[in-house]
């Protein structure tokens, strides 16, 4: 491997010639540099090797660095929001024998499955559940909790509309919730696929880990397992928990224990109850280590508590209540 501190990356890594700022540095391992396409076409084979050894060595850096992203807030209460609300849920700490939330969730699919967050297109904002009740019960349901906008008697054309304006201002998560609109139907459109697929890969280049995510469920799903583990990577570098733990758990299912785990512990350590219990699973099977565990425990309790609030805890109530009422 050259080092990049060596004065040969100063020269085209093929002909030698010395280009200075004007070679182009090989964009997946980002050390060697070529004078022209033609010269880097003609040394890939023998390059092929330290490149994709290198650029595996980046890939994992970021995968699995030290120091996640900081985990989103409401724009209203400033609590961190998890991906599901059920997170959320004020229920005793996790141990080594038990995962509260996780038993919780097993039992209550539909709160499981249920957001913690709803999207506004007025303004563009995601607002937790236990805000939005909380608005709603002072009065004020048929205006946005952020802006304070007129929500009342939108038809669907409206909604349509009004995030047509700001996908076309290249807004990430507009095209995200419109995207979701097509793949499920709703908002009176016709089921499309490939129109939500191309909404989610245009919201994920612009940066957006949610539309990263469901790329990765729809090709996991498709069985192309390669573009699903590219799109839930990405994901999860941008601190997407759930991506993680489908990553640990793709992982574990090809036999790379120690990686599952890793992606596992950076999950649970950020409140992600499926991970906490897979660790948890780990131990039981003599895999994790106590004390490995109970770091992790400990980080992953710190974060539930940290999500936590009166409001949400109301709103899961609330929502528990209709689900028994089969409303």
């Amino acid at each position: 491997m050259n080092n990049p501190n060596d004065e040969t990356v100063h020269c085209c890594a093929k002909c030698g010639e010395e280009g200075g700022a004007s070679l182009k540095v090989c964009k997946a391992c980002m050390v060697v540099k070529y004078c022209n396409a033609n010269c880097q076409r003609n040394h890939w084979p023998t390059h092929k090797k330290e490149c994709k050894q290198r650029a595996a060595e980046l890939h994992d850096k970021a995968l699995f660095k030290e120091d996640p992203p900081h985990k989103e807030e409401c724009p209203i209460c400033f609590v961190p929001m998890p991906v599901n609300i059920i997170s959320c849920l004020s229920l005793p700490p996790a141990t080594i024998k038990s995962v509260p939330i996780f038993d919780h969730a097993r039992k209550n699919k539909e709160l499981a499955n249920l957001s913690a967050e709803t999207y506004h297109s007025c303004c563009g904002k995601y607002i937790c559940g236990g805000c939005v009740y909380s608005f709603c019960k002072s009065g004020n349901d048929l205006k946005c909790p952020f802006c304070n906008a007129n929500r009342a008697d939108k038809t669907d054309e409206v909604r349509f509309e009004e995030r047509m304006k700001r996908v076309e201002a290249n807004d990430a998560s507009s095209m995200l919730v419109l995207g979701s609109h097509y793949y499920h139907g709703k908002l009176g459109l016709l089921r499309d696929q490939g129109k939500a697929i191309e909404l989610w890969k245009q919201a994920a280049a612009l940066g957006s880990s949610k539309a990263h995510y469901n790329l990765g469920n729809v090709f996991y799903e498709g069985g192309d397992l390669k573009k699903a583990k590219f799109h839930f990577g990405a994901a999860a570098v941008a601190g997407h928990e759930e991506a993680r733990s489908k990553l640990g758990a793709m992982e574990a299912k090809s036999g790379n224990v120690e990686r599952a785990i890793k992606h596992w512990n950076i999950a649970a350590s950020a409140g992600h109850f499926h991970s906490m219990d897979h660790l948890r699973t780990g131990f039981e099977q003599g895999v994790i280590s106590r004390d490995a565990i109970d770091s992790t425990l400990t980080a992953y309790n710190s974060s539930c508590k940290e999500m936590r609030s009166e409001a949400r805890d109301a709103f899961i109530q609330t929502m528990a209540e209709i689900n028994d009422h089969g409303m």
